[in-house]
């Protein structure tokens, strides 16, 4: 706990404004057995910076997507003032410093998803005037401009990669100093952004693809590339990202309340809303299919062995998933890893680096 106070712990991920906000629920109150998210919990967990996850999924597009992340925006600001004396707008590497000081949570803004621009450069300008210091090039659904992950692994017929557009969206956020999120994005989007980008990119929630083959995680030779580049890779606490076996024990989950499942789907809803949803009707089935947190340190070994110790940091994706590794129940848990890492052998100046001092070198090189 010393360590870990003493450390900056960051987190680039969380979904919380999307899954809960939006829903009618506030941090600022208990939320436990809700969410993984609350004011209460992150002090308890120590967190420093927190990026909050501007988020919306396929269902939104042009004339709704970018209004809905203003919207999100607008809750996030209105949770800050409303909680002065614990909260803080963050937007460079200054202001981080002042929140940490202060003693207070940073707030940052992260936008998942290329589609909330609506393929227009003034919006990608006007999110980040607003605050936002990164943007996730596609969700699962693909852009105009850029593949995602999941199009290209299951529509193989569908163009690839960054159309010139997409070359402009990335060359405008070296320009402004937004950070390039490769998360969710295809391997041919990927290696387009790296023969673009003049900046050091991040993946801000992404796990090993050589431990879980899941079309969302990285292959080495991409873990090598954001390497070279200079960029972080931050860890995804997901454990259908970490635990290879995790979707089949999830599947025969799902079928055991196959009734349930199907009228979910009947509804309109999609498949990962309908994850959560089973998670919180069966807490005991769900808790038994968690893999353990050594799973996570397995990952970040990984990353570490091929590119290095400045290339790795932590991006849970905490209120965006219904299963994290054991001992990761919520946002207070981040101590439990880094005494799983000290437990591992890392040194308490590479925990430090992993807990946050990474993500700040790369803020730092992209001119924030």
């Amino acid at each position: 706990m010393k360590l870990h106070r003493k450390a900056v712990v960051i987190d680039t991920h969380n979904d919380v404004l999307s899954s809960v906000t939006l829903r009618g629920m506030t941090m600022d109150h208990d939320l436990r057995g809700r969410a993984h998210s609350d004011l209460a919990r992150w002090k308890e967990g120590c967190m420093d910076i927190q990026v909050f996850s501007i988020f919306c999924d396929e269902r939104y597009g042009k004339g709704t997507a970018f209004s809905y992340a203003n919207r999100e925006i607008d809750s996030l600001y209105a949770i800050v003032q409303r909680n002065p004396g614990r909260l803080m707008m963050v937007n460079d590497l200054s202001s981080l410093k002042k929140a940490v000081k202060a003693g207070k949570m940073g707030c940052m803004i992260g936008v998942e998803g290329g589609h909330m621009i609506e393929d227009r450069l003034d919006y990608l300008d006007s999110l980040y005037r607003r605050g936002a210091r990164y943007l996730t090039l596609t969700w699962n659904n693909s852009t105009s401009w850029a593949s995602s992950a999941k199009d290209e692994t299951t529509q193989p017929a569908q163009r690839k990669g960054l159309t010139d557009f997409g070359k402009q969206v990335v060359r405008r956020m070296n320009e402004l100093g937004m950070l390039v999120d490769v998360s969710h994005v295809g391997e041919q989007t990927f290696w387009d952004v790296i023969a673009v980008t003049t900046k050091p990119i991040i993946a801000s929630h992404s796990c090993a693809y050589a431990l879980c083959p899941h079309s969302r995680n990285l292959k080495d030779e991409q873990i090598k590339a954001i390497a070279k580049n200079g960029g972080v890779i931050h860890l995804n606490f997901y454990s259908g990202f970490l635990d290879s076996n995790y979707m089949k024990r999830q599947q025969q989950f799902l079928q055991k309340h196959k009734a349930e499942a199907d009228s979910l789907t009947a509804r309109g809803l999609p498949r990962y809303e309908i994850e959560e949803w089973m998670a919180k009707a069966y807490p005991a089935e769900a808790e038994a299919l968690r893999p353990p947190l050594s799973q996570l340190l397995d990952h970040i070994d990984h990353i570490v062995r091929l590119a290095g110790i400045n290339h790795v940091g932590l991006g849970s994706d905490y209120d965006g998933i219904e299963s994290a590794p054991r001992n990761l129940d919520d946002v207070a848990s981040f101590p439990n890893l880094t005494q799983a890492l000290l437990e591992r052998g890392y040194s308490r100046k590479d925990v430090k680096k992993i807990l946050g001092e990474n993500f700040m070198r790369v803020l730092k090189a992209n001119g924030k």
